[in-house]
C-alpha cells in the first residue's frame, strides 16, 4: 500500500514525498481511510506509530476538499496534553500542509497570550492547543469554536492522567454538536471508554498494538543498585558505553535539576526539563539535545510527554514511574518507527513494589543484571514508597487533582470483545 491509494490531494502527496515518507504505518493504513469516510474514530496507538500523520493527512485533505471560503473561523481543533506535543503536532501539520491554502497555529501556556491572539486574529483554519491555554483564550473571548468541523483528542489517556477531564468537558460544551471527532489513546481505561461514549458517535475502533505493551524493538534491562549509588552508576554507564544521547526520567522536578547538575559536574553535558522551566528554556534544552550539544536530557513524566526525538537510542528510568502505564510511555520514546532502542532502569530496594506492578502489567519479567562494583548492600532495609513517593518527598509536577488521578489504582486496560466487534473499522 502507498499513500496514493488513499486518494489524497496532489499537494499532500507532494509534501509526503518531500518528507520522505515511504509506506503508510499500520495506524495510518487503518485510520486515514476511516477518517476520510467521515467516521468518528477511537484509535489505540502508542507514541512512535505515526499517529500524528494518521490524523493530520485526512484532516488536511478534508478541510481542503470541502473548504468554504465564506466559513471564516477555526474549522479543526486538536487538543494535546503538553506544550511539547502541541509544538510537535503543529510542526507536522505545517510540513504536511506546505502546499495547501490552510492556516494553522499552536497555542499553549508559558508564552505571551497576546502574541498568540495576534496570530489567531489573522484567521486560522486549524488550531492545536493545550486545554488550559485554550480555556484562557475562550474565557477572554479571544476566539470562538462555533465553526469547528473536526475535533482531535491526542493522547487522551495522558490528558486524563494530568487531571484535564473537567477542562475537556468544558471545551466540548463550546463546540457545535455536528462535527467529526477523533480520539487517540495509548491505553483504554474505563475513563477513556466513558469519554469515548460521550464524545463519539458510532465510532470505528482501530488498534495497532495491544494496549499496555512495549515494542519488540526495545531491549529492556534492570540494574539493581542502592539508591545513593544511582547517580554514580548512571555516569558509569554513559561514560563506559559511550552513550551520546540519553533521555533520563526522574520522579520530581527537584530530582531532575539535581541529577542534571551532578552529571554536568562530572563532565557529562546535561539539561533538565520540567513544569517549572519556562517554555523558552524547555525548547532550548530539547534543541540542544537533538543537535548533540548535550548528551543527557533529564525529564519528568509530564515534561517528556510528546517529545519527538528521531532515533533516540537510550532511555533510562533513574526513578521508576509511580504508575505502571507510564513505564510504557517512557520507554516508547526509543525504538520508534522500527529502529532499535534500549531501555535501562536503575532499581533500588525501595522500588521493588513499583517494579512488581510494572511486570504484572506487562505480563513478563524484565531481565535483571547486577553490575560488578555496584552490587546492592544486603543490609539496607527497604523503605517502601507511598504511591511511588516517600511521604516526605517533593510532589513533582502534579497538582493535588493530578496526583489523585495518577495514583488511583489502575483498572484493567482492556476493551471488551463486544465493544471491539461493534466498532471495528472494516
Amino acid at each position: 500500500m502507498s499513500f496514493r491509494d488513499f486518494g489524497l490531494s496532489s499537494e499532500l502527496l507532494r509534501a509526503i514525498t518531500e518528507l520522505d515518507y515511504k509506506n503508510p504505518t499500520p495506524i495510518q493504513a487503518q485510520a486515514i481511510p476511516c477518517i476520510l469516510e467521515g467516521n468518528d474514530l477511537l484509535a489505540g496507538a502508542q507514541t512512535g506509530t505515526g499517529k500524528t500523520a494518521g490524523f493530520s493527512l485526512p484532516l488536511l485533505h478534508s478541510l481542503t476538499k470541502e473548504k468554504n471560503l465564506q466559513n471564516k473561523g477555526i474549522r479543526a481543533l486538536i487538543l494535546t496534553p503538553t506544550r511539547e506535543l502541541a509544538i510537535q503536532v503543529g510542526e507536522n501539520i505545517r510540513a504536511l500542509g506546505k502546499y495547501l491554502n490552510i492556516r494553522s497555529t499552536a497555542v499553549f501556556g508559558g508564552v505571551n497570550i497576546k502574541t498568540q491572539f495576534a496570530t489567531l486574529s489573522k484567521g486560522i483554519d486549524i488550531l492545536v492547543a493545550t486545554p488550559g491555554r485554550l480555556l484562557d483564550l475562550l474565557g477572554q473571548k479571544m476566539i470562538s469554536l462555533q465553526k469547528v468541523e473536526m475535533l482531535v483528542l491526542d493522547e487522551a489517556d495522558r490528558m486524563l492522567d494530568m487531571g484535564f477531564i473537567h477542562d475537556i468537558r468544558k471545551i466540548l460544551n463550546m463546540l457545535p454538536p455536528k462535527r467529526q471527532s477523533l480520539l487517540f489513546s495509548a491505553t483504554f481505561s474505563n475513563e477513556i471508554k466513558k469519554l469515548a461514549q460521550d464524545l463519539l458517535r458510532n465510532p470505528k475502533l482501530i488498534e495497532v498494538t495491544p494496549v499496555n505493551t512495549t515494542a519488540e524493538s526495545i531491549s529492556q534491562i534492570i540494574h539493581p543498585v542502592d539508591s545513593k549509588r544511582k547517580k554514580e552508576l548512571l555516569a558509569f554507564l554513559i561514560s563506559s558505553q559511550q552513550w551520546q544521547q540519553v533521555l533520563v526520567f526522574a520522579r520530581t522536578k527537584h530530582g531532575a535539576n539535581r541529577l542534571s547538575a551532578q552529571l554536568t559536574e562530572e563532565g557529562i553535558t546535561a539539561a533538565a526539563i520540567h513544569g517549572n522551566k519556562s517554555q523558552a528554556a524547555r525548547t532550548k534544552a530539547l534543541e540542544d539535545f537533538k543537535k548533540g550539544r548535550i548528551r543527557v536530557l533529564v525529564a519528568t513524566d509530564i515534561a517528556a510527554r510528546g517529545l519527538d526525538i528521531d532515533q533516540l537510542p537510550h532511555v533510562v528510568n533513574f526513578d521508576l514511574p509511580n504508575v505502571p502505564e507510564d513505564y510504557v510511555h517512557r520507554i516508547g520514546r526509543t525504538g520508534r518507527a522500527g529502529n532499535k532502542g534500549e531501555a535501562v532502569s536503575l532499581v533500588c530496594i525501595d522500588e521493588h513494589g513499583l517494579l512488581h506492578n510494572i511486570e504484572k502489567m506487562l505480563k513478563r519479567k524484565i531481565e535483571q543484571v547486577i553490575l560488578p562494583g555496584f552490587e546492592p548492600d544486603p543490609s539496607i532495609k527497604p523503605e517502601p514508597l507511598i504511591n511511588g513517593r516517600r511521604q516526605s518527598s517533593n510532589h513533582g509536577d502534579r497538582t493535588p487533582r493530578q496526583q489523585h488521578s495518577a495514583t488511583t489504582p489502575s483498572a484493567k486496560f482492556k476493551v471488551g470483545y463486544a465493544f471491539r466487534k461493534k466498532h471495528a473499522c472494516k
